[in-house]
């Protein structure tokens, strides 16, 4: 959004100084932003409607960003006021920093200027190099995907700096290899000439010299993919370096040239270098991607297990995408006739809640599978996280600060990790379902009876992995056919808006006694859309519900 904002915002720099911006979010998604200047000089000039003259300075670009951006803009004036708005079209998938990616390819165009006169390139570069390095470093900075990033380059490098362009993306088994391979795009200012030029440039791809330099080196000029006009030329390649470690390899070419101006190369090998960075990033990224994604199958069980006459459904919204959650749920059989259920709230996220989830997990099945009862599994699970688990998170944290080279405090100690947990145990039997539970630090589970009547199914006691030797207790209750039993996470219960949450005065309750007569499936998506309702926007922490219900 901010994005967009500086966008309009550039729409009437030829106006006062004194600029308010506001933004709301429309029906379907859509985004409208509004630029009011307080003292109004001059009405703006729509560059896009029209060829845009060689001598147009380059900082009116920004109405063309705007309008190749938005599905419609324009301009309203009052007494002393004048506001430009545009509204922003809500498909595609929504980035957190910007607009969509096709939105961001169509911003790229808008910023790539146009083709000028021969000779122009001077005072061009002399007028607008910097400035067209500054955007290109905005857009291209925050893409996280690198096929996106490689299409930029092309819309930002053609027609301005070259008549064409590829890029290669190397890896590590294309480093071991030593074949360039096929280019991951190829760009071409006529769309005709750009099959003819893949096909030509995967015959012959790029042979870096041995080191890090980033270029330029001369390429074989294609000219037998371009046809009469394109018979002669000139291309340039540059190695994309980040961290120490060749990415890949950007190869640009012009007709009619014997060699490019040195102001274009190295305008080339500077926008060269935030390609690469970009590139780095978005690998990075998706690496990070990949673990977290990786990490979260591990700590969580692979399917909810199904138990005779009891329906469950479960809800689980983790807010952070790119990382492990604090939240945790298990349904298992225990042998015996015995089935477990488990929704835990680890303190914090990432590493160490993932290091503490990754141990208690597993030990609640084993305990479980060994027989012990449910008030028994929460005193051996407390003194363990007390034992064990404070110093894997700590090892793990240590790890992680080596990693990225920063010296450790002297002095630091290990952190504790809290972990709050409902744990309980379900009998099947005629009639109904003994279901054995407590709580600790956890909210509290309740129950719903198929008159819409809801109580507390266990009482409060202390979160695990605070006090040494502590003594847990568990209640029994009786599930007859119809009544459900809801388990939550904080995510639920703390759900924001303003200064309320969603559980004060016995919200959630109020909440659950309203899904009487509804099955376990309905249940869970009835508090699930009101919770969700309740804030206005996205949650801001992880969110994880199960419901159990006998039949």
């Amino acid at each position: 959004m901010a994005v967009v904002s500086e966008l309009v915002t550039n729409a009437v720099v030829h106006a006062g100084t004194e600029l308010e911006v506001d933004w709301r979010l429309e029906e379907g998604g859509a985004f409208v932003v509004e630029v009011r200047d307080q003292h109004p000089a001059r009405a703006p000039r729509d560059a896009a409607g029209g060829e845009v003259p060689y001598d147009a300075p380059e900082q009116g670009r920004g109405l063309r960003l705007v309008a190749t951006l938005a599905e419609s803009w324009g301009v309203t004036y009052s007494t002393g006021t004048k506001t430009v708005w545009a509204r922003l079209p809500a498909g595609g998938k929504e980035e957190p920093d910007g607009p969509a990616p096709d939105h961001t390819l169509a911003a790229a165009e808008a910023l790539a200027p146009q083709p000028q006169r021969p000779g122009a390139d001077r005072d061009w570069l002399g007028r607008g190099a910097l400035s067209f390095l500054a955007e290109a470093s905005d857009l291209l900075a925050g893409q996280l995907d690198e096929t996106l990033v490689t299409a930029l380059t092309g819309q930002l490098i053609v027609p301005r700096l070259a008549d064409w362009c590829a890029v290669w993306l190397e890896d590590e088994a294309t480093l071991r290899g030593g074949d360039g391979g096929a280019p991951a795009r190829v760009w071409h200012a006529s769309e005709n000439s750009i099959e003819e030029l893949t096909r030509a440039l995967e015959k012959d791809p790029p042979c870096p010299r041995d080191g890090l330099r980033s270029g330029p080196e001369p390429y074989p000029w294609p000219g037998d993919a371009l046809g009469p006009q394109g018979a002669h030329g000139t291309a340039l390649a540059y190695r994309l370096i980040a961290g120490g470690r060749p990415l890949g390899t950007l190869v640009i070419g012009r007709c009619g040239l014997q060699r490019f101006p040195d102001e274009v190369t190295g305008l080339v090998e500077d926008l060269g270098r935030r390609v690469a960075l970009a590139i780095g990033a978005a690998r990075q990224y998706a690496r990070q991607v990949t673990i977290s994604a990786v990490l979260q199958r591990g700590l969580l069980p692979g399917a909810v297990a199904e138990i005779p006459g009891v329906s469950s459904a479960l809800v689980y919204e983790p807010c952070d995408k790119g990382g492990p959650s604090g939240d945790f749920y298990d349904l298992f059989p225990a042998g015996d006739g015995r089935w477990c259920f488990a929704v835990g709230d680890v303190q914090g996220k990432g590493p160490e809640a993932a290091v503490v989830i990754g141990l208690a997990r597993p030990w609640l099945r084993l305990l479980a599978r060994e027989g012990y009862r449910v008030a028994d599994v929460l005193d051996r699970l407390n003194q363990l996280l007390l034992d064990d688990a404070t110093e894997a998170a700590d090892a793990a944290a240590r790890a992680l600060v080596a990693v990225d080279g920063r010296p450790l405090v002297p002095g630091d100690g290990p952190q504790t990790r809290f972990l709050s947990l409902l744990y309980g145990e379900l009998t099947p039997h005629d009639g109904g379902v003994r279901c054995t539970l407590a709580s600790a630090g956890h909210p509290l589970p309740l129950l719903l009876r198929p008159d819409g009547e809801v109580r507390t199914a266990a009482r409060p006691q202390t979160l695990l992995g605070v006090v040494e030797d502590e003594t847990y207790t568990s209640e029994t209750i009786e599930l007859g056919p119809g009544d459900s039993l809801l388990c939550v996470t904080d995510g639920v219960t703390e759900r924001r808006s303003g200064s309320r949450q969603f559980d004060d005065g016995d919200g959630l309750a109020q909440a659950l006694s309203g899904c009487a007569g509804l099955s376990a499936d309905l249940i869970a998506e009835r508090i699930r859309r009101l919770v969700h309702d309740f804030g206005g926007g996205l949650p801001e922490d992880d969110l994880a519900l199960l419901v159990l219900q006998a039949e």
